[in-house]
């Protein structure tokens, strides 16, 4: 069941983001429960999870960005697109992606931006047939 993530879900989120690029679980600190809550009152955040048994199995994050530009229409950013190492290739992360979109297309956005740091082809083209394009702009990091 795809759905918005609730105060509950952040460990089972966690764990989860172990088969994204994280390599232990963070602490349990008051840092990680304050940013948690600041993420969950933010009506512009949106932390979609793929509940499955009672497990949260696949995830992204997409956030409404207020803009001046395009008559003042947001847009949108997905970030953290993430699917359990055993329930890959089953649509999951697509039907994350999927609710992010209805969501943008819900605020108004006049275009959703998703990066990634994966280099497979497997993993570009799955993107591509989620409907986004690399052709359009050029993406810049900046490492802090």
């Amino acid at each position: 069941m795809v759905r918005e993530a609730v105060y509950s879900d952040l460990h089972g989120l966690l764990a989860l983001y172990l088969h994204l690029h994280e390599t232990d679980v963070p602490e349990d600190s008051e840092t990680l429960r304050s940013t948690w809550s600041r993420i969950m009152r933010d009506g512009n955040h949106h932390v979609i999870v793929d509940e499955t048994d009672g497990k949260l199995v696949a995830s992204c994050v997409c956030v409404i960005i207020p803009n001046l530009t395009r008559n003042a229409r947001p847009y949108a950013f997905i970030e953290n697109v993430v699917t359990h190492a055993d329930y890959r290739r089953q649509g999951r992360a697509r039907m994350c992606l999927d609710y992010a979109r209805a969501i943008a297309s819900q605020a108004g956005c006049y275009k959703i931006m998703l990066m990634t740091s994966a280099k497979t082809a497997g993993t570009l083209e799955f993107y591509r047939n989620c409907g986004f394009n690399d052709a359009d702009k050029t993406a810049f990091i900046q490492w802090l």
